[in-house]
């Protein structure tokens, strides 16, 4: 027997991919053209200016790679470092572990401090790490600011004010994916070397288009500064071979032509609507969400306030609760796509995504949705609390500044 259709949309709501802009679509809506042709540099050049803003730079240099976040990673690490070089990580979710895993691999000493999942990086354990590291083994300092595996968020203000401190010469990475474009980021202030990011978040574009934003000082040393010759292996991933190009306003080799369309697009959108707005933007939807949270009687996974992500909110389902079948029956029964608990907190949290194109609408949907899922599965929450919780709260709480 066929199938019965599904009416209506898929309601959208993990932490990315994000939904994506009706204009953004349109942007992308593209036939082939020659990407070596004489007035290509007319949409590229602009581009690697434009999107220096969303990091917070104006000294930075953007490079856009046809990658998902995972190939930004490593093109920031093969690019500076060398083999067998240490590093110096926190370790406090899925993605911070993976990022972990990948140095490994590449055959970097990683020096990991442990955090409990909940919590982020802590900047005195940095401190202290680097005033002990007398020697400078420590080439770099890799955070991820946004940990989406657990809705929590880290000060990267006060790492590199740990890293100041401590008189170290370490270079700063960020994992900036589920993050820039959605919080406040301010990569020249914080004295960021590397921040990552992906077109599939706050940027509301498909995967596949990675960006990095690098500091003087990163670029330097990828030049040669040190004059050490056991660099790690780059090749698709070379920052020389892409500068080289992007100078003419070319790439070095084919790029991902509908997304650069829809990148103007997306930060022609962020431009309309302004940083500082997209940021209170973002902080009022997850307000609300934790408002919601609180209202059903449970907690997120972030173990404080300060912790909390306003990108994602990882809710914490009680004992016994099965958060897997939470996603599993709102997705089939109500077409939402709720994020999934990861590694060591999977099956006990289910996550909404509350980044990119949305208001207060598509926000109260989401919490609905997930509501009646979650009274569905048995879970005991008072049917209607979380959407009247989030509801006062937008209505009190407007979007954007006046």
């Amino acid at each position: 027997m066929a199938a019965t259709r599904r009416p209506g949309r898929n309601h959208l709501f993990i932490p990315g991919p994000t939904n994506i802009p009706d204009r953004v679509l349109r942007a992308m809506h593209v036939p082939s053209e020659d990407h070596r042709s004489p007035s290509f540099p007319e949409l590229v050049k602009p581009l690697l200016q434009d999107s220096k803003m969303v990091f917070g730079s104006t000294a930075g240099t953007v490079i856009l790679f046809p990658s998902s976040g995972t190939g930004i990673w490593e093109s920031a690490l093969s690019n500076t470092l060398c083999r067998g070089d240490t590093v110096l990580t926190s370790r406090y979710g899925q993605f911070s572990h993976l990022w972990v895993d990948m140095a490994q691999r590449l055959g970097l000493d990683v020096v990991v401090q442990e955090e409990e999942w909940g919590t982020g990086a802590d900047p005195q354990k940095i401190e202290e790490a680097l005033r002990a590291d007398k020697d400078h083994k420590i080439k770099a300092v890799m955070v991820v600011h946004n940990e989406t595996a657990t809705g929590v968020t880290s000060d990267i203000g006060a790492v590199r004010k740990a890293i100041d401190a401590a008189g170290h010469p370490a270079l700063l990475f960020v994992d900036g994916i589920s993050s820039i474009g959605s919080l406040p980021f301010y990569m020249d202030d914080w004295k960021v070397d590397c921040a990552i990011a992906g077109s599939q978040k706050g940027f509301m574009l498909p995967a596949g288009l990675g960006l990095i934003c690098i500091s003087q000082k990163a670029l330097k040393i990828a030049e040669g500064g040190t004059g050490r010759n056991d660099r790690l292996g780059h090749a698709y991933f070379a920052w020389k071979d892409q500068l080289a190009a992007n100078a003419t306003g070319y790439f070095p080799y084919t790029p991902v032509l509908p997304l650069l369309y829809g990148l103007r697009e997306s930060l022609a959108i962020v431009k309309e609507e302004g940083l500082e707005n997209v940021y209170h933007r973002h902080h009022v939807l997850a307000e609300a969400t934790r408002q919601a949270v609180a209202a059903w009687g449970l907690k997120p996974c972030a173990k404080e306030p300060k912790w909390n992500s306003d990108t994602v909110t990882a809710i914490v389902v009680p004992e016994g609760a099965d958060a897997a079948k939470v996603i599993t029956h709102a997705y089939e029964r109500y077409n939402l796509s709720l994020g999934a608990g990861l590694s060591k907190v999977a099956g006990k949290v289910f996550r909404i995504g509350h980044l990119g194109d949305l208001n207060e609408l598509s926000l109260l949907g989401a919490i609905a949705g997930a509501e009646m899922a979650m009274i569905d599965c048995g879970i005991k929450v008072t049917p209607g609390s979380g959407v009247a919780a989030a509801s006062s709260y937008l209505r009190e709480n407007p979007l954007h500044k006046a």
